[in-house]
């Protein structure tokens, strides 16, 4: 072979249409932060519009990756190992965190229109595009560093987005919190990352999941350590207890559509990261990682759910922390399919009910806060009692808020949200794990009594002191609309027709 032959041969190729979602993402975080640079302050607005367009022309990307499975950034040696993969998986994952991140911006362009000084429109927007990119690139990774590399894209601009409104100490709070949490795990990831490494010779997950077999007694307690690291440094994204400890005060402090996106992007970033270890490249290791999944779905659904009961009506800002525990109470039955997956020999199928509760909890946990933002244009406390007598001066929005809440209860007419619990709950139980079946059962009701009570409270009558005042009531927005109708809409459709969410229960992943 000729010297240039040789060299051409190690030039890898890229599939642009495989890659496009968060690469169309990423450009357009560029090209909103150089038009900041030349709008007036007048016309800031329209970086909002390019932003939501941007997301929107990601979302269509995803359909003709719908025929088959695609990849690029693959070894020229070896062709079936790849570093990016567009399969089903992936574009459930991109679906989830585009569509969150749309609807995040969507509620954004409110918040910057009542907060122009406080919230700089060009940082804000090239931030939020900026994260979305690195969360949609994240669960077509498959090697770990691109898997790294995509968590903190996905992870650093998130930092900034909560800690940038001027002025306020609560939000640089929340921010300092949330910014050591995260730097923490992504220590501990990469100390676990660069174990794995040194004793199989790879990043690609396909072959640390073979070389990791094959490793000599010597270096064995290297190979455990590195897996245990690296699970725990993504245990910390997803907000799993004893790791949780940032999450309510970080979106308490947060803008509003920063706290709504972290509670879906976020967490399905998190989520996708320990699936991805866990299953592609430490399956082996099961015997190891499967109990520790199970003892934390267990805690995280207690503590979260816990934690949301004792939350108090009157306090400030006890909508978004209710919230924010449901968040990890919710983050508990994520993690119940994943356990699952270390003691069944259809790992792909448990994997989908953890897809098939993301799409669900995404949709009406999104909406559930959309009502929160409503709410809050007039009553800007952001109490829970705030939303007392809602159905009498907006019903349209108080039965919204009501189906979403019920749906995450898991109570009829929110379908879904009981379809999606059974099959979390199926997964747990044709693993072998009945108890933790039975105590998401015990779960599930501890979670009915602050769901119902906070709906119980939309149809009381409102006491005098607490009304809106007229101007405030007047100003509803049209992208808070617009995010109020998607999510209705999908939440009541999906209801309709379960099976729409259901169907990825059973479809092979990987």
């Amino acid at each position: 072979m000729s010297a240039p032959a040789a060299a051409e041969s190690l030039v890898q190729s890229v599939d642009w249409l495989a890659v496009a979602p968060p690469t169309l993402t990423a450009v357009a975080a560029l090209a909103v932060l150089v038009a900041d640079l030349f709008l007036p302050e007048a016309r800031k607005a329209l970086l909002g519009w390019i932003s939501v367009a941007a997301l929107a022309a990601g979302l269509l990307t995803l359909l003709p990756l719908l025929d088959g499975d695609r990849s690029t950034f693959c070894l020229t040696t070896d062709p079936g190992v790849c570093s990016y993969v567009a399969d089903r998986f992936t574009l459930v994952v991109q679906l989830v965190v585009l569509a969150g991140a749309l609807l995040a911006a969507l509620l954004s362009m409110t918040a910057l229109k009542d907060e122009p000084r406080r919230l700089p429109a060009g940082e804000y927007w090239f931030l939020l595009l900026s994260s979305a990119a690195g969360a949609a690139l994240l669960p077509a990774s498959r090697d770990l560093a691109t898997l790294i590399v995509a968590l903190e894209v996905a992870s650093l601009p998130a930092f900034a987005l909560v800690g940038l409104r001027h002025g306020d100490r609560r939000s640089s709070e929340a921010a300092l919190k949330f910014f050591l949490s995260s730097v923490t795990a992504t220590a501990v990831s990469l100390l676990g990352v660069s174990f794995v490494y040194a004793v199989t010779g790879s990043m690609h997950l396909t072959v640390v999941a073979e070389e990791i077999q094959q490793v000599d007694g010597q270096f064995s307690t290297l190979a455990r350590t590195g897996v245990v690291l690296t699970l725990v440094g993504f245990a910390f994204k997803t907000a799993a207890v004893p790791f949780h400890f940032w999450v309510p005060d970080t979106y308490a402090g947060a803008p509003l559509p920063v706290a709504a996106y972290l509670s879906v992007t976020g967490k399905a970033v998190g989520f996708t990261g320990l699936i991805l270890v866990a299953v592609l490249a430490f399956p082996s290791y099961a015997p190891v990682w499967g109990p520790v999944m199970a003892a934390l779905a267990a805690l995280t659904m207690t503590v979260g759910n816990v934690g949301a009961l004792r939350q108090r009506p009157d306090r400030d800002r006890s909508a978004v922390r209710l919230l924010a525990w449901s968040s990890v109470g919710q983050a508990g039955y994520l993690l119940v399919p994943i356990a699952a997956a270390a003691y069944t020999d259809d790992a792909s199928r448990a994997i989908g009910s953890t897809l098939a509760y993301a799409l669900m909890y995404a949709a009406v946990n999104l909406g559930a806060f959309t009502v929160v933002a409503l709410v809050g244009r007039g009553r800007p406390a952001g109490r829970v009692d705030d939303h007392r007598g809602l159905y009498a001066s907006r019903p349209v929005a108080a039965l919204l808020l009501a189906f979403f809440l019920l749906s995450l209860a898991g109570l009829p007419p929110g379908i879904v949200g009981l379809f999606a619990k059974v099959t979390v709950f199926a997964s747990a139980v044709e693993a072998g794990m009945g108890w933790l079946a039975v105590l998401m059962a015990v779960n599930v009701v501890i979670a009915l009594v602050y769901y119902l009570r906070w709906t119980a409270l939309l149809f009381r009558p409102a006491p005098e002191d607490a009304r809106e005042d007229a101007s405030a009531a007047r100003r509803a927005t049209a992208p808070i609309t617009v995010a109020l109708v998607v999510t209705g809409l999908l939440a009541v459709a999906l209801s309709g027709a379960p099976q729409l969410i259901l169907r990825f229960t059973g479809v092979t992943l990987f």
